[in-house]
């Protein structure tokens, strides 16, 4: 059985969900908005006492994968509309830059010209430069997934090398640093 998706979803206070059973899609709603998931056919979920349940039909390892799998998406869902999520970079290099007008960041990454980076309407982007400390660039949301692809589209235009740790990188990330060239004879 999987440990995961037995687990009943706690609905907490101010939270509603519906569930459609015609195209079988789970809907979240909260004090920061709201979002969709669709279920597969197989899986099933059901509201008892602010509870949310799946369930599935077969132990096959498809049904198992996908039981935990969607436990962990609504649960993510749920988290979101009321918590939000945070997802911060921060950019290590000499004359790198980040700014932001709207949802317009324009990063200066060592490149011989700006990369203007659109980030979608429903992520909330804040760009910082404090004397003394690295960019930050900071994305605001309610989707887990999309904060995630985002982040990581932006971490990829300059991914941190591994010689001088140089590049974009998560905030706390550790990166593995190597040896440079020995010394000569």
């Amino acid at each position: 059985m999987s440990r995961i998706g037995k687990k009943p979803i706690q609905v907490p206070a101010g939270v509603t969900i519906q569930i459609s059973s015609s195209d079988n899609t789970v809907s979240v709603k909260g004090p920061k908005g709201e979002l969709k998931q669709t279920l597969d056919r197989d899986i099933k979920a059901e509201l008892k006492d602010g509870r949310l349940e799946l369930s599935r039909p077969t132990d096959q390892i498809r049904h198992r994968a996908l039981h935990g799998l969607y436990r962990s998406l609504i649960s993510n869902m749920v988290k979101g509309v009321t918590e939000g999520y945070k997802r911060q970079l921060e950019l290590i290099g000499v004359g790198f830059k980040a700014s932001n007008q709207g949802n317009l960041l324009d990063l200066s990454l060592g490149f011989s010209h700006n990369i203007i980076f659109e980030i979608p309407k429903e992520l909330k982007l804040v760009t910082a430069q404090e004397k003394g400390e690295n960019p930050k660039i900071s994305l605001e949301g309610i989707d887990k997934q999309l904060i995630g692809q985002v982040a990581a589209k932006i971490r990829g235009l300059r991914k941190p090398e591994p010689y001088k740790g140089k590049g974009v990188r998560y905030v706390g990330e550790v990166v593995r640093k190597k040896a440079g060239k020995a010394a000569g004879k």
